[in-house]
């Protein structure tokens, strides 16, 4: 995969969680490199990995968290985005709060 696609990609996982979600912390991670010639990597689309530290979790449970990020995301997923993991947490979970 081209690097630049893939930096490309972080970008606008990135600028999509920020602008949905606030976060106090965000990590995306290409991990496509990791998934060469899996099945699932044959369109184009990348893995990647976001750990995200917000007070819009608060209260919610997981399945809920991974939802908002999803929702954040949007058309990345049929785009950009093959594999989506997701580490969500609140400011106090992650120990910043």
């Amino acid at each position: 995969m081209n690097v630049n696609v893939g930096e490309r990609r972080v970008a606008l996982i990135r600028a999509a969680i920020e602008t949905a979600l606030a976060p106090v912390a965000l990590e995306v991670v290409d991990e496509s490199h990791l998934h060469a010639g899996h099945e699932g990597a044959r369109d184009g689309r990348g893995h990647f990995a976001v750990h995200v530290v917000s007070a819009a979790f608060a209260g919610l449970r997981p399945l809920a968290r991974h939802r908002l990020v999803f929702d954040a995301v949007g058309e990345l997923m049929r785009t950009d985005i093959h594999a989506l993991s997701i580490r969500a947490q609140t400011p106090d979970e992650a120990g910043g709060g």
